[in-house]
């Protein structure tokens, strides 16, 4: 039984991008300066950062939802990083290609913010 975890992440234009050129089957590698990938457990929160965080830096964010294999993402405790819907895994940057060979179907835009 392939079970799947539903994945939701605020993203800005640059990721979206690099998401889009990817046919929406892949996020891209983490720049040096980000050893984790932040997906978050509920909609409610990528909405939160989106809105906020991703248009205060760039004019523009956005809510992606997706699935990764439940298997894979088994490996990886949910962390609380703030109030009640403030979930999120933290995937090391050298396991993100894993992840991407661990998504079932695609990346979808599923919120759009803009400034």
């Amino acid at each position: 039984m392939n079970e799947s975890v539903v994945l939701y992440r605020p993203t800005g234009p640059e990721e979206l991008a690099l998401v889009r050129e990817s046919g929406f089957t892949k996020w891209p590698p983490r720049l040096p300066e980000q050893p984790i990938f932040y997906p978050v457990t509920n909609e409610q929160y990528a909405v939160d950062i989106a809105s906020d965080w991703n248009v205060k830096a760039s004019g523009y964010g956005c809510v992606t939802r997706f699935r990764v294999r439940k298997l894979f993402m088994d490996r990886y405790q949910i962390q609380k990083v703030g109030g009640v819907n403030h979930t999120e895994w933290w995937v090391p940057a050298e396991d993100l290609e894993e992840l991407n060979e661990n998504i079932v179907g695609l990346i979808e835009v599923i919120r759009e913010f803009t400034a």
